[in-house]
C-alpha cells in the first residue's frame, strides 16, 4: 500500500490579455509539495484552450521552452498532483479539458469524493464513457450534464454539488469564467487573492498567492463558489452551512507549507503549538531536541521552548529527494529514505535526544531515521510524534484505503516504541487536535474512525483502473 498526500490546484484571472502560463507554473512551483506524481496547466486564450501536462515535477514538465509555447491569456488553470484514485499515469494528469455542447471547460480538482463509486455506476450506466480513473472526470461529466439544462457554469456547479459527497476543491474555467469552489464541508483548503494589476489568483494555500505576488484576500466558506468574469468577482453562498464543517486536521499537521495560512491560522504556529502540547504531556530528560525535516522541525522548535531542552539541527535534508510518506511504492520509500536524510554527528553524539516527527505510518520510516540517529552516537532516542496515533483509513484525499499497514492498528505503544528502535514514544492526544487548528471543527477519522460522511464500499485506489482495462480490453 502507497499512501499519497492529495493534490494543488490554481487558477489565475487577467483582465487583460497576459503571460498567465508563467504565473501558473510559479503557483505550482510553491504548491509542488501537495503533489509530486504530475502536474499540468491550462490557458484561455479568447475561448482557445491551450494545455500542456506530464508525469513529473513543475521544473521538469515546464521548461522554458515549453512555457514559451502558451500564448498570453485571460485565464490559467493548473494542477499538482498525488493519486488519491487511479494509477499513476499521463492519463489521469489534471486539468482535464472538456468540449461539450455549451463550450468548453477546464477543471482541477484536490480532495477524494467518498461517494465516487456509486457516482461512477450511474454514470456509466446512462452511457458514459471515461477516459481516465480518477473521480475529477466524474465531477466534470456532472457539470457538463447539468450545464446542458442550466443558463450558466456556476448553476451547473451549484447543481452537481448535491450530488458530491467528500472532499473537494475546485477551480475551473470556462470559455468566459473562472470559478472556485469548497466543498460544503471544508475538508481540503481554498484561497484567493489580488495582484495589483487586478489579476485574480486562486489556490490552495496562501504560499501560492505570495509566490506571484498576490495579496491575500481569504479563505472561501465551505460550499462557497466564487465566480471572476471581466466584470469582477461574485460569490454564492447557498452550499454553505448545509453541512456540519470538517477540515482535515492532518493540513495543519503535515500537508501545508510553513508559510501558509488556512481558514485563518498559521500553519508555523499550530505546529509549534504541537510540539509544546508534547513536551508538556511527554516530557523526558534530554540534552537536545532536533526536527525531522521538513514538517518536524516547527513542532520540535515548539517542544525546544516549552520544555527549555537546546534545540539542535540534527539532520539535514537532501532538497532533491521527494516526501518519504508520499513516495509510491515501500521499496521506493526506503531507497529515499537511505539518500534523503543525513544526521549532523555533532549534535547528537554522546547526547540523549528528543526526536519530533510528524506521524508513525507503518514504522519503517522512523525506524530508519532512529538508526540514522542511533549510528551517529546518540545515547538515548525519546521519539514524539506531532500527531494521534494512525488508526483508520481516510477516504478525502489522504491514500489510506487501509488499516492494513498502519502499525499503531495492529500494535501497541511498547510494541511500537520497540519497532521504531526509540527508547521512548509519545504521540500528540487526540483531545489536543483542536487547539492546533484554532478550535475549527475538524476531521480526525484517521485518528478516531469518527466519519463525517458514509464510508466508501470499495476503497482500493486503483479499482477503476482495473475496470478501465477490461473495458480497453
Amino acid at each position: 500500500m502507497s499512501i499519497h498526500e492529495e493534490c494543488g490546484v490554481f487558477g489565475a484571472f487577467s483582465p487583460e490579455p497576459a503571460n498567465v502560463a508563467a504565473m501558473t507554473y510559479y503557483g505550482l512551483y510553491a504548491l509542488q509539495h501537495r503533489g509530486q506524481e504530475s502536474c499540468g496547466i491550462t490557458v484561455n486564450d479568447d475561448g482557445v484552450f491551450s494545455s500542456h501536462k506530464d508525469l513529473g515535477l513543475v521544473n521538469d514538465v515546464f521548461s522554458r521552452e515549453i512555457l514559451s509555447r502558451f500564448p498570453e491569456g485571460t485565464m490559467a488553470v493548473g494542477h499538482v498532483r498525488y493519486g488519491t484514485t487511479g494509477a499513476t499515469s499521463r492519463r489521469n494528469c489534471q486539468p482535464l479539458a472538456i468540449n461539450h455542447q455549451k463550450g468548453k471547460l477546464a477543471l482541477a480538482h484536490n480532495g477524494n469524493l467518498s461517494n465516487a463509486d456509486v457516482l461512477r455506476d450511474k454514470l456509466e450506466l446512462a452511457g458514459a464513457i471515461f477516459h481516465t480513473t480518477i473521480d475529477t472526470e466524474i465531477i466534470a461529466y456532472l457539470i457538463t450534464q447539468a450545464r446542458l439544462k442550466t443558463p450558466s457554469i456556476e448553476d451547473a456547479v451549484s447543481q452537481t454539488m448535491n450530488r458530491l459527497e467528500g472532499a473537494y476543491s475546485l477551480c475551473l474555467m470556462s470559455s468566459a469564467k473562472l470559478v472556485a469552489v469548497r466543498d460544503p464541508q471544508g475538508f481540503r483548503p481554498l484561497c484567493y487573492g489580488k495582484m495589483p494589476d487586478g489579476t485574480w489568483i486562486v489556490a490552495s494555500e496562501s504560499c501560492a498567492l505570495s509566490a506571484v505576488g498576490a495579496e491575500f484576500e481569504r479563505d472561501l466558506l465551505p460550499g462557497e463558489i466564487l465566480v471572476f468574469t471581466k466584470d469582477g468577482m461574485t460569490s454564492r453562498l447557498e452550499h454553505c452551512h448545509t453541512k456540519p464543517r470538517k477540515s482535515c486536521v492532518f493540513e495543519y499537521i503535515y500537508f501545508a507549507r510553513p508559510d501558509s495560512i488556512i481558514d485563518g491560522v498559521s500553519i508555523h504556529a499550530a505546529r509549534t503549538r504541537a510540539g509544546e502540547i508534547l513536551a508538556a504531556k511527554h516530557p523526558v530528560d534530554a540534552d537536545v531536541v532536533i526536527g525531522v525535516p521538513d514538517s518536524g522541525l516547527d513542532a520540535a522548535l515548539g517542544y525546544s521552548r516549552a520544555s527549555g531542552i537546546p534545540y539542535g539541527i540534527g539532520l539535514i535534508k537532501n532538497k532533491y529527494i521527494g516526501r518519504t510518506f508520499i513516495a509510491p511504492g515501500q521499496e521506493n520509500r526506503v531507497d529515499k529514505v537511505r539518500i534523503k536524510l543525513n544526521p549532523i554527528a555533532e549534535t547528537v553524539y554522546g547526547k540523549r535526544v528528543v526526536l519530533i516527527d510528524d506521524s508513525i505510518v507503518r514504522g519503517t520510516t522512523s525506524k530508519r531515521i532512529t538508526d540514522l540517529i542511533r549510528k551517529a552516537g546518540a545515547k538515548e532516542i525519546h521519539l514524539r510524534i506531532s500527531a494521534p496515533p494512525f488508526l483508520h483509513p481516510c477516504y478525502y484525499g489522504t491514500d489510506i484505503d487501509s488499516a492494513d499497514h498502519l502499525v499503531a492498528a495492529h500494535h501497541t505503544l511498547e510494541e511500537i516504541t520497540k519497532i521504531v528502535g526509540a527508547d521512548t514514544l509519545g504521540y500528540l492526544p487526540i483531545e489536543s487536535l483542536p487547539a492546533l487548528a484554532g478550535n475549527i471543527p475538524c476531521c480526525d477519522a484517521c485518528f478516531s474512525g469518527d466519519y463525517p460522511t458514509s464510508i466508501p464500499k470499495n476503497t482500493n485506489k486503483d479499482r477503476f483502473e482495473k475496470k478501465l482495462s477490461e473495458s480497453e480490453g
